[in-house]
């Protein structure tokens, strides 16, 4: 899957998914370290990515504001990284990347709960 890691997101969780076979661009190499939330989004969804993320912030963009592509939000510590990483895993086998495009997924080491995107009137 491609996949447009955050700022935030472990460098170790990056690996994760890169030795898991996704396409992964990190926000730092596009020039996004700094950039606002919006602007990160927008680069997520003009590159066809889902949008991987440590933030919760996120939830406001995509349910309120209506802005981006799927999100995967990652309520990960070092404490829980295995259990996390395990829950991701089985979310990118059980869900198509089509699916998680309108889809904004909250991963934790118990579990996870997907939400499909409303998508603004054009």
């Amino acid at each position: 899957m491609r996949m447009l890691l955050d700022q935030d997101v472990y460098a170790v969780t990056a690996r994760f998914l890169a030795q898991a076979g996704h396409d992964i661009v990190l926000a730092a190499e596009l020039g996004l370290s700094r950039a606002d939330d919006e602007t990160v989004l927008q680069a997520a969804q003009d590159q066809r990515r889902l949008f991987v993320t440590r933030d919760r912030d996120f939830g406001h963009l995509v349910f309120v504001r209506r802005l981006g592509v799927g999100v995967i939000y990652l309520r990960i510590q070092p404490s829980t990284m295995a259990y996390v990483h395990a829950e991701l895993a089985r979310v990118l086998e059980r869900y198509s990347e089509e699916a998680l495009h309108e889809a904004f997924v909250a991963v934790n080491g118990k579990g996870h709960r997907i939400r499909r995107i409303a998508r603004k009137m054009e």
